[in-house]
């Protein structure tokens, strides 16, 4: 699902208008049946609402909402700030179409006027859409601080008042408790420092026309089954241990060996053929035993860089879980990076190596993954001032590498060379645990090893990894959940997308 800015959505709205033909009212009374058809459903209990709504367009989307809900015999409270005398012609006709409705109608000029809403019953946000750009001030900041203080839920037509779609939100802003979007997520969606605002969120469809999708670039896609499905590859019926690559994973040292044993487990659940672990001499036993089906190394780094010189054994190599960063592991990961030719993945440890040693950035094969946490992307990056930075510096690191660049969280976002970022779907805060990482390494690299491109492994494996995680979910508690219940579920995970 592509994810437009602000200003390219209306130019889709005003594409379909002119094309389909549709009117703007017309295509604004298909978007408020949307919302409440999915409105009716998902709050069943709820029979008194009351509509904030502001003169513009998402106020004409509250108008007709609240004319169909009491249609559907909701007891209605419509309130109209008036904040300006700009009406937008669509807002004036739902008006009047209203109007001859059954339905209170109030005209708010102070908050002191917004005591006659139900407290028994539901908000519904209708005031400011997705084209705001700058701070609410005057009538529109005291009526948000307001509504955000009472204690019933607020549902958001399109976005929460207050949130800028494509910048940071600066001001007050409705706190959320569910977002219906119309057509397409907003950016704002995707990032953390909106959390306080968005609790939830759904797109509804609006049937706005899929030739002018066609015809508009987005950096931006949202991932859903549909394009996993798509990149996902059956397993030949005549295929063998062979077909699916030899994966060779750099992990562990004394007292980190659970990351490397998480890490080859998720390889392995992920489809590939072979399995070659490099690991400390002291913790040989402990891998062997505990993940029989992996061939572990002990041979010297010095050994090890050779063989990448003369051999072609290994289809992609994995680097970083537990391998500490002291003097030992720098130079092995320095002299892998020298010699091996073809995209690795560099996760934990060795993240912190290559921020400490910011020349081997420079060295990376061409479309390695790496996945760094928060903390691992600011080691890499620096500081930023809000999460529309931190995009564009993970935008500019995997320009300036030419890697893939997987951010790790809610919506980890993946990022590719040329600009284009991928947002994750699936996943939960149980993950938010040791290790959860460590097995996200593993699924990646078992992908690329068996021949997915770098950006599709990278796109494919987030998302198994968290729907795994989901799966999981269905007998965990989020504060039960650990990194080792979502490699169990991934079979069930990859049973979801192959269908």
């Amino acid at each position: 699902m592509k994810i437009y800015r602000a200003k390219q959505i209306r130019q889709l709205d005003q594409y379909t208008i002119s094309n389909e033909p549709i009117a703007s009212i017309d295509l604004m009374e298909r978007a408020s049946k949307a919302f409440v058809n999915y409105f009716v459903v998902d709050f069943p209990n709820v029979k008194n609402v009351n509509i904030i709504c502001g003169t513009g367009n998402n106020g004409g989307d509250g108008l007709a909402i609240a004319r169909l809900l009491q249609e559907k015999n909701y007891e209605v409270n419509v309130f109209v700030l008036q904040y300006t005398k700009n009406f937008s012609e669509d807002f004036t006709a739902n008006l009047e179409r209203l109007k001859v409705h059954p339905v209170h109608i109030h005209e708010i000029e102070n908050i002191e006027q917004l005591q006659k809403i139900n407290l028994q019953g539901l908000i519904i946000d209708a005031i400011l859409g997705s084209g705001l750009n700058q701070p609410l001030k005057g009538l529109l900041k005291a009526v948000v601080d307001h509504l955000n203080t009472l204690a019933i839920p607020i549902v958001s037509v399109d976005i929460p008042t207050g949130v800028f779609a494509d910048d940071a939100t600066k001001g007050s802003a409705i706190h959320a408790d569910k977002v219906y979007s119309f057509q397409y997520p907003k950016l704002a969606f995707m990032l953390p420092e909106n959390a306080r605002f968005i609790n939830s969120w759904q797109v509804l469809d609006i049937g706005l026309l899929k030739q002018g999708e066609a015809e508009m670039h987005t950096s931006f896609e949202y991932l859903t089954r549909d394009a996993i499905h798509f990149i996902y590859r059956d397993r030949g019926k005549f295929s063998h241990k062979g077909t699916y690559g030899h994966l060779l994973l750099i992990a562990g040292s004394k007292g980190k060996a659970g990351a490397a044993i998480l890490a080859a487990k998720a390889a392995l659940r992920s489809g590939i053929g072979l399995l070659s672990l490099f690991v400390p001499d002291d913790i040989l036993p402990i891998l062997q035993e505990a993940v029989p089906e992996a061939m572990c190394l002990t041979i010297s780094p010095e050994a090890l860089c050779k063989e990448f010189q003369i051999s072609k054994t290994y289809s992609a190599l994995a680097i970083g879980p537990g391998i500490g960063t002291s003097k030992p592991a720098t130079d092995l990961a320095a002299n892998i990076i020298d010699h091996y030719p073809s995209p690795m993945i560099i996760d934990a440890d060795c993240l912190n190596i290559l921020a400490q040693n910011r020349s081997l950035l420079q060295k990376l094969p061409e479309l390695s993954i790496l996945t760094p946490h928060p903390g691992e992307f600011r080691r890499l990056v620096g500081e930023w001032g809000n999460d529309f930075e931190r995009l564009s510096l993970q935008q500019e690191l995997a320009k300036q590498y030419n890697i893939i660049v997987v951010l790790k969280g809610a919506h980890t976002s993946i990022a590719h060379p040329n600009g284009q970022v991928a947002f994750n779907s699936t996943g939960n805060n149980g993950m938010a645990t040791a290790g959860s990482g460590d097995t996200l390494t593993g699924i990646i690299a078992g992908l690329l090893t068996q021949g997915y491109a770098s950006f599709e492994a990278a796109k494919l494996g987030v998302y198994l990894h968290g729907l795994a995680g989901d799966l999981a979910l269905h007998e965990e508690h989020p504060n039960s959940l650990i990194a080792s219940d979502i490699t169990a579920h991934l079979g069930q995970a990859f049973k979801a997308i192959d269908v």
